[in-house]
C-alpha cells in the first residue's frame, strides 16, 4: 500500500514535457498497453505537424501522452490522450488535458471522444457538437461511381488550390498538414473545375486497413467519386470516418460493403468550429480533423 501511494504521488507530480521523435517507441509501447494499434506512420506524422507531450513513468517508458496540433492561432486539434493502464483513474488524463488547454492560449480546441474518454473531456469544459461514425470493410464501388468530370490524380502544382480548399473548409490555415499529405498518403486525387480545385481526397495505409481521408467535396456525388477512385484496386479493408450528417454518403458506403464499426463524439472547447464544414465528408484522420 505504501509503494502504491508513493507511485501515485510521483507520477501525478512529475512534469509534462515536450516529446520528440526519439520517444516514438515509448509512444507505441504505451498505445499497445492501452490496446490501441501501434500506428507508427500516424505517430510520425503527429510529431511532424503537432506538439506531442508526455509524462515519464518512473518505472520506464511513458505514463501518458497527449498531442496538440495547431491550425493557426485560433484552432487546434487534441488527440492521442493515453494513460498507461497501471496509472489509470488517478487524474493523469485530466492533467494532460489541462496542460494542452493552457498551451492552446485561448484557441478553440476539438477532439473525437470514445465513451470511455468523454467524461474526462466534459469535466475540463468540452461539449459534444456532433458524431463521427467509422465504417470499415471491403469497398466494392461500381465503375460508374468514380466517373466525374475534372477528377484526376493530384499534382504538385495543385497544392496551392488544395490548401485554399482546405482552409475554406476547415476555417483555419493547415498548410503544413496539406504539404505533408502527399508524402504520407499512398494516393491523392483532386476535382478541378474552371481552373479551381473543388474537391480533394487521399488514402493512406494504417496498420489494419486503408484510411480514406480527407474527403473534401462540394457535394455527395463528388465525395462518392473521390472515394471510389481512391479505393479502386486497393487490396484489403478500408476505413472511412464519416460525419453523421452525411446520411446519403453513409447509405452509399453501406451498399458498397462498408459497415459501421464504432462511433465517437465530436467535442469542442472554447468556441464553435469554423469553416464550411458541410464540405468536409471525412477528416484526414480523427486525430487531426
Amino acid at each position: 500500500m505504501v509503494s502504491t501511494a508513493v507511485d501515485e504521488v510521483s507520477v501525478t507530480d512529475l512534469p509534462v514535457r515536450r516529446l520528440g521523435p526519439g520517444d516514438l517507441r515509448a509512444c507505441l509501447m504505451l498505445a499497445i498497453d492501452r490496446r490501441w494499434l501501434p500506428e507508427e506512420a500516424k505517430w510520425r506524422l503527429l510529431f511532424d505537424v503537432g506538439e506531442v507531450y508526455g509524462v515519464d513513468d518512473p518505472a520506464g517508458g511513458l505514463a501518458g501522452t497527449v498531442v496538440l496540433t495547431r491550425y493557426g492561432p485560433d484552432l487546434a486539434a487534441v488527440s492521442m490522450v493515453l494513460v498507461a493502464t497501471r496509472h489509470g483513474r488517478r487524474g493523469l488524463g485530466r492533467r494532460l488535458m489541462l496542460h494542452v488547454i493552457d498551451r492552446a492560449a485561448g484557441a478553440t480546441l476539438f477532439l473525437t471522444a470514445t465513451p470511455y474518454g468523454r467524461p474526462v473531456y466534459e469535466r475540463v469544459g468540452f461539449t459534444t457538437v456532433g458524431e463521427v461514425v467509422s465504417y470499415t470493410g471491403h469497398l466494392t464501388a461500381a465503375p460508374a461511381d468514380g466517373v466525374l468530370e475534372g477528377l484526376r490524380p493530384a499534382r504538385a502544382a495543385d497544392l496551392p488550390g488544395v490548401v485554399r480548399l482546405d482552409t475554406r473548409t476547415s476555417g483555419a490555415p493547415r498548410e503544413r498538414l496539406m504539404e505533408r499529405l502527399p508524402r504520407f498518403a499512398s494516393r491523392t486525387r483532386v476535382v478541378e473545375r474552371g481552373g479551381q480545385v473543388t474537391g480533394f481526397g487521399a488514402v493512406w495505409r494504417n496498420v489494419e486497413n486503408h484510411v480514406l481521408g480527407p474527403i473534401l467535396a462540394d457535394g455527395t456525388p463528388a465525395a462518392i467519386a473521390l472515394i471510389a477512385e481512391l479505393s479502386r484496386g486497393l487490396h484489403g479493408p478500408v476505413r472511412l470516418d464519416l460525419d453523421s450528417r452525411h446520411t446519403d454518403l453513409a447509405a452509399w458506403a453501406s451498399r458498397r460493403g462498408l459497415s459501421p464499426a464504432f462511433s465517437t463524439a465530436l467535442m469542442v472547447h472554447g468556441g464553435a468550429l469554423p469553416g464550411d464544414r458541410h464540405h468536409l465528408f471525412a477528416p484526414v484522420m480523427v486525430a487531426l480533423g
